[in-house]
């Protein structure tokens, strides 16, 4: 995966997952090399990603991130964009499309193909059952350690290291034990032009 920049706060990140022939792999990443070359020269574009099938017959799963909607609706909707999708069929087809929008992106694996992301009632809850713990810890531990430094000095180390632990540990972890609960009620894809 391909970075360029720090994700914002109102970062969206567009999932697809398309699937290909066998044989033309190798022509399919030749082709995904060249979108995110373009993709990569347009505003608020933050980075890209390209994940294999899980198993042999799945889809490969493509992510663009950009730091929000407006950048992401000028990326899909450019004639650059436009002429890359129109020279890639034949071999290749995108089965689902998706958006993710914020805290959403939180809820989403590498590995998954692209799914509608839980009700945000429960991405409360989930992301509640993650800080709880961190908080406890955080401030158990290191609330008397640092109690002498500087409140802003505080604070920067406390959010460092919660949001890392979030984003890298608590996170994940969180939603692979509560992933039946999360998307019992959610669709497999949300629908979108196939192309």
């Amino acid at each position: 995966m391909t970075e360029t920049a720090d994700v914002g706060p109102a970062d969206v990140t567009l999932l697809a997952a398309r699937a290909v022939e066998p044989g033309y792999e190798q022509d399919f990443q030749d082709w995904f090399g060249r979108v995110t070359d373009t993709a990569s020269a347009f505003p608020g574009h933050l980075g890209d990603g390209l994940f294999r099938p899980a198993t042999a017959a799945g889809p490969w799963v493509l992510i663009h991130r950009f730091r929000d909607q407006e950048s992401a609706r000028h990326w899909t909707t450019s004639p650059e964009r436009a002429a890359l999708f129109d020279h890639c069929e034949g071999h290749q087809s995108e089965v689902a499309r998706r958006e993710l929008f914020e805290m959403e992106t939180l809820f989403t694996t590498a590995h998954d193909t692209p799914t509608t992301a839980p009700p945000r009632w429960k991405m409360a809850l989930a992301a509640f059952a993650a800080v709880l713990p961190i908080s406890l810890i955080g401030n158990g531990l290191l609330g008397p350690a640092l109690r002498t430094w500087p409140l802003v000095a505080r604070v920067l180390m406390l959010a460092l290291l919660f949001s890392t632990l979030m984003t890298y540990l608590m996170m994940p972890a969180v939603t692979l034990v509560l992933r039946r609960w999360l998307y019992a009620a959610t669709s497999t894809a949300r629908e979108g032009p196939a192309r």
